[in-house]
């Protein structure tokens, strides 16, 4: 099993902690985003989409991070990180997908370098873009949270889930711009209880040895 990640991308990192709690060995291929190598010819013979991370696992190459975490949890289903119920894993996607799909695109590398250069911001301006979405993405996730009554320990109950390997990577990303934390009480307390996890912790962007 090989992963092909970048130390800060919150992607990778979703499935790092999904790897990490199944307890499966692989071995990881570091793609610099920052220099392009995602860009490369040959990352792109990997991964056509040109994006981390990418899975290859038995010959065959996973792309998207929810598709993988979902397939390793079908094809290594011990232990689970979705529930068994439909209704169950449904609301795990949708704290998964609003996380996913709603805040990181509009968060993630490829979209901060073009708002910069398209529309001539500064640091300023960007990291303003930055928090106003987080900001607009961390209140509908607690808001979800809230609503739905289902948070114990972590974002479903006591069971780790990928709705919890979604929301830790988002949280890192939003301390790293400074984004104010204090209006999302359900969310940060699951963060801090999944970082007492090992497998939380030792997956962390600043662990990794492309992290330099």
């Amino acid at each position: 099993m090989k992963l092909y990640t970048y130390f800060r991308s919150s992607a990778s990192y979703r499935v790092r902690i999904a790897l990490a709690l199944k307890g499966l060995v692989h071995e990881s291929v570091f793609v610099n985003l920052p220099k392009a190598e995602h860009q490369s010819g040959e990352y792109r013979a990997v991964n056509p989409q040109a994006l981390v991370p990418s899975l290859e696992d038995g010959g065959h190459v996973l792309i998207q991070s929810l598709a993988i975490m979902e397939y390793l949890d079908e094809a290594y289903p011990a232990p689970p990180i979705m529930p068994p119920a439909p209704l169950d894993r449904a609301y795990v996607r949708a704290v998964s997908q609003i996380v996913a799909c709603e805040i990181h695109p509009l968060n993630n590398l490829r979209t901060l370098k073009h708002i910069r250069a398209a529309y001539k911001l500064d640091d300023e301006g960007v990291n303003a873009w930055y928090r106003h979405w987080i900001a607009a993405g961390l209140t509908s996730l607690e808001s979800y949270l809230i609503a739905a009554g289902r948070t114990g320990l972590y974002a479903f109950g006591d069971m780790v889930t990928v709705a919890d390997c979604c929301i830790v990577p988002q949280i890192f990303n939003a301390k790293r711009f400074d984004c104010e934390l204090a209006p999302y009480p359900r969310v940060m307390r699951v963060f801090e209880q999944c970082m007492k996890l090992a497998a939380f912790e030792s997956t962390q962007p600043s662990r990794q040895p492309d992290a330099v």
